[in-house]
């Protein structure tokens, strides 16, 4: 972390860009989310009278997020389930393990300087724009760009960051001075993979310097402050883009249409369904029982080892393993997880404190299963892997049978 300010020492000193664009004059102040120095170098800047307008890196979720420490404990998590947001909340929970893991070892809370810039510039009745996008429409847009693999990879380093206990090296530190927190928080994926770069590194510099141009108003003297990893591609877009600020945010707050995985899922269902009705076809009606067996046997115990393995409730795992053999007949969307995950949040009710804890016990694989908001969770999404893993296990077991 870098030492602290000297008297001498103003904002100016510290990484900035300058750019000015139809009567407005942008400065760009580039921030380290783990640094004291960025917030007192904030606080110079708003101190100087100098701009009637200020602007942060953050959307509302995460201000929200570093504004109000019980805000997960105000979380309805029956409607998480219900509206199929288990994995973005997972991502939101990772990320927020990871600022915890920074603030303990450094002494910070990160994003300090965003938050004090905000109720710096609230004091002084100026503007404030939060210029980000939303952080789960950028989870999803990296989500939708990646393959299966890709997301499984993606998975595995948010769990990764999640799990892991160590105290950060040095260099480490020394990136995320100079980085992204959203980027960090992905580990080393993010850098292998151009897909996840392009989405939350460059397609957020274009957003923002979209989101100034539109949100600007009367404002001649924009404060924009924003992590130093953004500084230069943020400074570029800004002088260069010309493209009409709405159409550059309406194109990058789309989210893509996801890769065939669901489509592939409901094709091996349907070619299931043929097997068995070609199995009642030619091999008349023991056959035809004895796949269909197979399908319900199979899927069902699979999706109840997926809720098992979540330590989920009897009655959770027994629903779980009645949904799963009803794929072909379900609506899109209800899913074992679903129903497994609701029962579990019904009958285990989380309470005050368990959402309290939320960020610190999901620090560790005890703490995810001794909480009930994060076993809820593992009993979604366990219980959903379990059954996918069926339908592949059933469906070969149905080919061999109709086949052999």
């Amino acid at each position: 972390m870098t030492g602290p300010m000297t008297a001498a020492t103003t904002w100016q000193s510290q990484p900035h860009a300058i750019v000015e664009r139809d009567g407005v004059r942008y400065t760009l102040l580039g921030t380290a989310h783990v640094s004291r120095v960025s917030v007192e170098a904030v606080e110079d800047a708003i101190g100087s009278g100098a701009f009637d307008a200020v602007a942060v890196e953050l959307d509302a979720q995460r201000l929200q997020a570093i504004s109000d420490p019980d805000a997960l404990a105000k979380l309805n998590l029956v409607d998480v389930i219900r509206k199929g947001r288990v994995a973005l909340f997972a991502a939101n929970l990772a990320l927020a393990a990871y600022q915890r893991r920074l603030a303990e070892q450094l002494g910070i809370e990160p994003g300090a300087e965003l938050k004090h810039a905000v109720t710096l510039a609230n004091a002084r009745d100026l503007p404030v724009a939060l210029i980000d996008r939303d952080v789960g429409l950028t989870f999803k847009r990296a989500s939708r760009k990646l393959g299966f693999f890709g997301r499984m990879k993606l998975v595995g380093s948010l769990l990764g960051g999640l799990m892991a206990s160590d105290e950060l090296g040095e260099d480490e530190i020394e990136k995320l001075k100079e980085g992204d927190m959203l980027e960090s928080s992905f580990g080393e994926f993010a850098k292998s993979s151009p897909e996840l770069y392009d989405t939350i590194i460059a397609e957020r510099d274009r957003y923002m310097a979209a989101k100034l141009r539109e949100d600007a108003g009367n404002a001649r003297e924009v404060l924009a402050v924003v992590g130093a990893g953004h500084l230069a591609g943020l400074a570029r877009h800004l002088a260069d883009d010309t493209q009409p600020p709405a159409q550059t945010l309406t194109e990058l707050e789309h989210a893509p249409p996801g890769r065939s995985l669901k489509w592939v899922m409901s094709l091996i269902t349907l070619m299931i369904l043929a097997m068995i009705a070609w199995g009642y076809y030619q091999g008349g009606a023991e056959l035809g029982r004895q796949l269909v067996k197979e399908w319900v046997v199979i899927t069902a115990g699979f999706a109840a080892l997926g809720a098992a393995a979540a330590l989920s409730h009897p009655l959770g795992i027994l629903a779980a393993a009645i949904a799963a053999p009803l794929k072909p007949i379900r609506p899109p969307g209800i899913s074992p997880g679903l129903f497994s995950g609701l029962v579990e949040a019904w009958i285990r009710k989380p309470s005050y404190n368990d959402f309290l804890s939320l960020r610190d016990d999901a620090g560790t694989v005890r703490g995810w299963y001794r909480n009930r908001v994060s076993r809820t969770l593992l009993s979604f999404l366990l219980a959903n892997i379990g059954s996918s893993i069926g339908v592949w296990v059933a469906g070969l077991r149905i080919a061999g049978k109709v086949l052999s």
